[in-house]
């Protein structure tokens, strides 16, 4: 019998139909396998909640949070009436969420008066979110027949520091979960996302926490394997939306699914599989609504392909940052400063490049943060040494990823051959030492293009 770790999200936990849908794929696989489950908030409710206490600390209008409060209150019955068919599993879960409801209403009240909105409240906040999905989630299983009871982040033992918004979990954690968890009664829903720290203040744990909780309770309770059940069908070869012959990679390697995430794909983030990294415990993607295909199975060693490509990626919402000026050249720690004065502003760098003249620095950066990265540049350096920062908003970055890039020559003369047919311009270039991704820049107009090229030029959707 294989111990599984299942996280549902977005779509898979839209509402009381699909939640009970999540209940008939946990009663199929529990048949032959021990598993927990973790879950996300009802689709988009953690992005009301916060958007809801942000308009509660500027207005401080206290009617607008009892209607939000009455038709979130709403939405969650109709998810229990919809999913729960014994009354009595369904009357105790209500009073659970209404308790819940309760508690948040207060906090929202408290917003309304105070007028003001920290890190540390916006965690409270969006922390219902999987606090109302968890115990519907265990009630459906317990109408199926499945012993089930929910636990907070916290109590299945995910300790954070107190880094609120995008909180690391400690080393203790590793210890706590099997402590708490283990021998397994049933099926535990956990709440994705969410956690404490040692003060014993909710916390979360930031872009993909829900994934990185169950990803954290595989490796502490030593799964077999660790599945996240999503929309599409595993990893594909790049967006379907832009090549509708994209298909599913049945096996990738962590460092493969990883590059990925970094380059646009919005499949997992990177930071979510570390904890299986760890562990080498495999990770399988696996589609909500064809549970039968198997997916894509990510592995810790590289897996060979013979195309030596796998995946071409597309990351829309960047700009291109440049750095320049005759004074740069032999000065002594000019991308170093560069590199820090980002770093203290809390600016992502995507990709980098520098010419050998030492007269420009280019990055890629997200385009939500472009003029604060350009005010830390301007204050970091005189303009005798830097004469000019500038942007462009009108790019976008391309990767090819593939383990089997290492050591196989005339890959990146393929890449650039196919944008030259094409005639698409290529701005900026730069590949890591490790050979697993060729990244480019081109204008914006011409990126979705270049995918469908590069696509049709390492046969991955079996074009011809």
């Amino acid at each position: 019998m294989a111990r599984l770790v299942m996280k549902f999200g977005g779509v898979s936990v839209a509402d009381g139909n699909r939640l009970r849908h999540v209940g008939d794929l946990v009663l199929h696989f529990s048949r032959d396998n021990e598993i927990v489950l973790v879950t996300s908030a009802l689709q988009g409710v953690t992005d009301d909640l916060l958007a809801c206490a942000k308009k509660a600390a500027k207005e401080g209008n206290v009617s607008e949070v009892i209607d939000f409060m009455e038709k979130l209150t709403d939405r969650h019955n109709q998810a229990i009436t919809d999913a729960i068919k014994d009354p009595q599993i369904a009357k105790e879960v209500s009073e659970t969420i209404s308790n819940k409801l309760s508690e948040l209403e207060k906090a929202y009240i408290g917003i309304c008066y105070l007028g003001e909105l920290t890190a540390r409240s916006l965690d409270y906040i969006s922390s219902y979110g999987e606090q109302l999905a968890a115990p519907i989630l265990a009630g459906v299983l317990r109408d199926m027949g499945i012993p089930s009871l929910h636990y907070t982040g916290s109590e299945a033992g995910i300790i954070t520091d107190s880094n609120y918004g995008d909180c690391r979990p400690l080393e203790k954690t590793y210890n706590l979960i099997p402590q708490r968890l283990l021998p397994l009664k049933g099926v535990p829903v956990v709440t994705g996302f969410i956690a404490k720290d040692e003060k014993g203040t909710i916390t979360t744990l930031g872009r993909g926490g829900s994934d990185l909780s169950a990803s954290l309770i595989g490796a502490a309770i030593d799964a077999d394997e660790i599945w996240f059940w999503k929309e599409t069908y595993g990893i594909m070869t790049t967006d379907p939306k832009i090549v509708p012959e994209a298909r599913s990679i049945p096996s990738i390697s962590y460092r493969e699914a990883m590059e990925l995430s970094n380059f646009g794909a919005k499949v997992l983030h990177p930071r979510s599989i570390e904890p299986a990294i760890r562990k080498g415990i495999p990770v399988r993607v696996k589609c909500t609504f064809d549970p039968d295909i198997p997916g894509t199975l990510i592995v810790h060693e590289d897996v060979p392909k013979a195309d030596v490509i796998k995946a071409v990626t597309l990351h829309k919402n960047v700009a291109l940052l440049n750095i320049s000026g005759a004074g740069m050249i032999g000065t002594l720690g000019v991308a170093a400063r560069a590199f820090s004065a980002l770093a203290k502003a809390g600016i992502n760098i995507v990709m980098i490049s520098q010419g050998s003249s030492e007269v420009n620095i280019s990055m890629i950066i997200e385009e939500r943060q472009v003029e604060k990265a350009e005010d830390a540049l301007r204050a970091e350096f005189p303009r005798d040494l830097v004469k000019d920062i500038s942007h462009d908003h009108d790019v976008s970055a391309v990767a090819v990823v593939g383990a089997g890039m290492a050591g196989t020559p005339g890959v990146a003369a393929r890449v650039f051959k196919a944008m030259g047919a094409a005639k698409i311009n290529v701005v900026m270039i730069s590949q890591a030492s490790g050979q697993l991704n060729i990244s480019f820049v081109v204008a914006s107009k011409d990126a979705e293009q270049a995918v469908r090229e590069l696509h049709r030029e390492f046969g991955l959707g079996g074009e011809t």
